[in-house]
């Protein structure tokens, strides 16, 4: 239990962390948040948890596809924010991304990935 409760305080620090230097420096928070620090910490936490390898090179394999959908997510956001305020933003950038998955799946298909 003692380790449940210290991964789940670990990563939220993370999160608390990053958003707090996003208040100082919105360009150190983005490139503090754009890095992979939440799938090395998941990383990390399974190759503790002794996990087999493959179920490791699954985990990165399929972040990789499913970090490539939501890209324009943070493209969108920015470009409909001061159009059409957060909640309005968020659900476009939702939508975008959800239809992004979509397509990435269905072209990953093509070439034998499945994702869903």
């Amino acid at each position: 239990m003692y380790w449940l409760v210290s991964k789940y305080l670990i990563t939220a620090a993370l999160v608390v962390f990053i958003s707090e230097v996003a208040k100082r420096s919105d360009k150190l928070g983005a490139f503090i948040a754009a890095l992979p620090t939440v799938t090395m910490l998941a990383l990390l936490w399974m190759y503790i948890e002794k996990q087999p390898t493959e179920k490791l090179a699954n985990h990165a394999f399929y972040t990789f596809w499913y970090v490539v959908p939501s890209l324009p997510m943070f493209l969108v956001f920015p470009w409909c924010l001061p159009r059409f305020g957060f909640s309005l933003s968020l659900l476009f950038s939702v939508a975008i991304t959800v239809l992004s998955f979509a397509l990435t799946a269905a072209i990953a298909q093509l070439f034998g990935i499945t994702l869903f």
